[in-house]
């Protein structure tokens, strides 16, 4: 008889997790089994239990920002070895074989599944995952976890925003993700233009105490035209408000898997060769370059811990803005 453990469960999009006692997982080929330390609760999480991602998988154990030991291997892997502590992100499959991962753009596999969407995820006492995708983990698990999705997507979107090159960079949505990302550009010289919810003075302060130059309402124009701008919260409406912000040839980053309707604009704001484009998961690549660099920093993750039990909570602080920083759950 298989050793059971205790998840939290989505088996409806749109209603609350269930607290469960389920059948503890069993690696299969090329796959580690983990025992969670911490999973962090990512602003996809919402969109997965809210049903604005359409594909879950149901019933379903959420969580992709996932930090934990191994404790065993399935067939055909051989590192890392159990006890190593490893980070699962949100990418936790890809084929390997079509024209995208061949060329190094893993991160859109017609194939791909996803941890915590089209695979179990974190929100849970084990997990398994595919060893292609377990990242080495150094630090404390609690304050690691934030960083396999809002770390890396931050910085994927940091590259693709201009990375090294940028000087202004404008940060809308100050939360888990730009709360990491503006200390990755701070260290690199750059400046930060911090964009909340209208009257957020909450989130305001901690931009500045992080280092912003100047932090704001998400409709008010900062002191500096800005070189680019990344979009963490999912307001389409923010897409003309930051190309307006943004000096010719500059770059808008959606950094959201999910945004809702993006309104008419005038050509004006895009004229001048700005640029608009999207961040879509992430490639290993990624991983191995962001999280020594986080390191090396290094990089503080501001968390709030949660017992498992109490994720509903966790999603629901998220989902009301009350939190600074990351929500982390710890069976």
């Amino acid at each position: 008889m298989r050793e059971t453990m205790w998840a939290m469960r989505l088996h409806e999009t749109g209603r609350p997790l269930r607290r469960e006692r389920v059948p503890r997982p069993v690696p299969g080929p090329g796959e580690l089994l983990i025992r969670v330390e911490a999973c962090a609760v990512c602003r996809t999480d919402l969109h997965v239990v809210d049903g604005e991602l359409t594909e879950a998988r149901l019933p379903l154990v959420p969580g992709h920002e996932i930090v934990g030991e191994v404790v065993a291997l399935g067939p055909g892997v051989t590192t890392p070895a159990p006890g190593s502590r490893v980070g699962v992100p949100w990418l936790g499959w890809t084929c390997g074989e079509c024209t995208e991962c061949r060329a190094g753009r893993e991160n859109l596999c017609r194939r791909a599944q996803f941890t915590g969407y089209t695979r179990d995820g974190g929100y849970a006492e084990y997990c398994v995952a595919d060893a292609r995708y377990g990242f080495p983990v150094a630090g404390p698990a609690q304050a690691s976890s934030p960083l396999l999705c809002a770390g890396l997507i931050g910085y994927r979107g940091w590259r693709l925003a201009g990375g090294e090159a940028l000087r202004y960079l404008g940060l809308y949505g100050f939360g888990a993700a730009a709360h990491l990302l503006i200390q990755l550009a701070r260290a690199r010289g750059q400046h930060c233009y911090a964009f909340t919810r209208p009257g957020d003075r909450k989130a305001q302060a901690f931009a500045r105490r992080l280092g912003a130059r100047w932090a704001g309402d998400s409709g008010q124009a900062p002191p500096q035209a800005l070189d680019a701008a990344i979009i963490f919260a999912p307001v389409g409406e923010l897409v003309p408000e930051a190309l307006a912000r943004v000096r010719p040839g500059g770059v808008v980053v959606c950094g959201g898997i999910h945004m809702s309707e993006i309104p008419a604009f005038p050509y004006r704001l895009l004229w001048e060769e700005r640029l608009v484009r999207s961040v879509a998961n992430l490639t290993r690549a990624d991983g191995e370059a962001f999280l020594p660099l986080a390191a090396q920093i290094p990089i503080q993750t501001e968390t709030h811990a949660y017992p498992l039990a109490d994720a509903n909570r966790a999603l629901d602080d998220l989902r009301a803005g009350r939190l600074e920083g990351a929500a982390v759950l710890i069976p």
